[in-house]
């Protein structure tokens, strides 16, 4: 994945976040149907929705790691 994407992953917000892996997934399972049956036009474009959800659900487990920042 490309810097400047990976970047704006982690410029977005929780819940922004949490907001972009639910439409991923969507995109995937949509992507899935299409391919099931023979509609899909674009292969890469799998490949390419689920890398950028493995990125979102990286950046969510990183920041619930670290939890609340500035708190001692």
């Amino acid at each position: 994945m490309p810097r400047s994407q990976a970047e704006s992953v982690r410029s977005l917000t929780d819940e922004q976040l949490l907001e972009e892996e639910t439409n991923t997934e969507k995109e995937l399972l949509n992507l899935r149907f299409q391919a099931a049956t023979r509609q899909l036009t674009n292969t890469n474009g799998m490949r390419q929705t689920k890398r950028r959800l493995a990125q979102i659900k990286t950046v969510r487990r990183e920041r619930e790691i670290a939890g609340p920042q500035g708190t001692e």
